[in-house]
């Protein structure tokens, strides 16, 4: 996954005047996430060691957002969400579901590593909230009961809460609907657990084919 501007859904394929505004939306969600990622790397409200935040990764506009708890060690090395087994992972299971990876956007709800539980959660869902807000997704998958605890208390008034059952659809806004599954990053050293990800994590599969191509 990558933190480069990129072009996003090929198969909507906008033309004219919708494809002027669709441009418009997307550099104005690119500036958007740019200025977030600055205030994340520069963030010193909780007691951080050396490594830094990692920002999020993916297309500013993307219609599946990924978010997961907190970065591991190759995410805080680099300094970006799902750089290393998590990500590709992911990237292997889109390419298994036949979905571009170029409509993802992934993120942790907690910025840094090693961080007090309650600093992180307390000082980091207003930058995923922020993302939420940018990206406008379609679809919003959270990995992990620890997510999805932090979630339900970052969304505003107005969205659903979301419901610990794994590997179902459920409807998050009017506009977005939201799809729990076991932690990647607990899942990828266990063939069980493995397992168990990836019959939740394929329901992405059937809602990207279920759904309208607008």
């Amino acid at each position: 996954m990558t933190t480069e501007p990129i072009k996003k859904r090929d198969r909507h394929s906008p033309t004219s005047e919708v494809g002027d505004l669709y441009r418009k939306l997307e550099e104005r969600a690119i500036a958007e996430s740019n200025d977030l990622n600055r205030r994340v790397t520069q963030c010193r409200a909780c007691r951080r060691g050396d490594f830094m935040p990692a920002v999020g990764s993916g297309h500013p506009l993307a219609d599946i957002l990924l978010v997961k708890y907190a970065p591991r060690y190759q995410e805080a090395s680099e300094g970006v969400a799902f750089f290393g087994r998590s990500g590709a992972a992911v990237l292997k299971s889109m390419e298994r579901l036949s979905i571009d990876p170029l409509l993802l956007y992934g993120t942790n709800v907690v910025k840094c590593p090693g961080v007090e539980q309650a600093e992180g959660e307390t000082n980091c869902p207003g930058f995923f909230l922020e993302e939420f807000h940018i990206t406008h997704p379609r679809l919003v998958v959270v990995m992990g009961r620890e997510t999805l605890d932090v979630v339900n208390r970052a969304m505003p008034e107005g969205t659903n809460e979301i419901e610990w059952s794994l590997g179902e659809i459920q409807d998050l806004t009017p506009f977005c609907r939201a799809l729990v599954t076991p932690d990647i990053d607990a899942s990828l050293d266990d063939a069980g657990a493995k397992r168990a990800f990836w019959a939740c994590f394929r329901v992405v599969g059937e809602w990207f084919r279920d759904e309208p191509p607008y």
